[in-house]
């Protein structure tokens, strides 16, 4: 009887103060905006530990690396480990077994293979969007202009695979103008088939602007209309076997978040 009359006598208060407490955090949001839940779990300090692990398209590599520090240092205690590659590979490796608690795909395709295996916690959500840019030795020396370009005789060019976001979306341009193109090789991620042109092994590729950007003076990039017909979504989404699941779900937070989005935005993606 001592303990049930202790208790209804703490309860009055707890109520109080759970009322002020649903008031102070009403008050939070409505002051905040639509980004509130998002700037509330990527800004928590301190409320994660340990190691969280990002599966990412090869071509969110320089943005992604700035988020993960930035993680690190609103959450003392985590590191983040990423894994850049084609989406496809990735998706494969997933679905394999591999250990990852955040996937970011450059297609819903990939993210697809993903999701119906049942590897995906809850609905993968999109984030950025990103377009196809011709990718040439600075100074463009082949005078490229346009996508038809590519297909003169002698010129080499190098796409990503067919199976991979950007070789698909290349596909897909290349379909829509009906051109037909053989490229001099097929890589497996848009860092690989931009990396054939810096080294001078190609004239030109077709990649994403976001790459042609992180690449500086190393490349030029052309613009071409038919991108605008192959814009690649980008999802991301909490993995179902999730070691770290809490500090996932705030990473994810953090790349949806205005801060996330600015750093996004300034790497030359679009907004989703």
């Amino acid at each position: 009887m001592t303990t049930r009359t202790a208790r209804r006598t703490r309860r009055p208060l707890q109520v109080a103060a759970g009322g002020a407490a649903a008031l102070l955090a009403l008050s939070a949001c409505s002051s905040s905006g639509t980004d509130s839940s998002a700037k509330a779990d990527s800004s928590g300090r301190g409320r994660f530990s340990g190691e969280v692990t990002v599966f990412a398209a090869a071509s969110l590599k320089e943005s992604f690396t700035t988020l993960g520090r930035q993680f690190e240092k609103d959450h003392p205690g985590t590191k983040v480990t990423f894994s850049f590659g084609g989406s496809d590979s990735l998706a494969a490796s997933i679905t394999g077994g591999a250990p990852a608690d955040v996937f970011a795909s450059a297609s819903p395709r990939t993210m697809k293979i993903v999701t119906d295996a049942g590897n995906a916690s809850g609905t993968p959500a999109t984030f950025v969007r990103n377009e196809l840019e011709i990718a040439t030795l600075p100074g463009n020396p082949g005078k490229i202009s346009s996508l038809e370009d590519l297909t003169k005789p002698g010129r080499k060019v190098v796409l990503c695979d067919r199976e991979v976001p950007c070789g698909a979306a290349a596909q897909k341009a290349l379909d829509a103008s009906g051109l037909e193109l053989t490229p001099v090789s097929y890589e497996q991620d848009v860092k690989a088939a931009l990396t054939k042109v810096e080294l001078k092994e190609a004239d030109a590729a077709v990649v994403y602007k976001t790459d042609v950007r992180a690449a500086g003076d190393t490349v030029q990039g052309v613009e071409f209309p038919e991108s605008a017909d192959a814009v690649n979504d980008y999802p991301i989404a909490l993995l179902e076997d999730a070691g770290n699941a809490e500090a996932g779900k705030a990473f994810i937070a953090l790349v949806r978040s205005a801060e996330g989005q600015k750093v996004l935005s300034g790497a030359g993606f679009l907004k989703p």
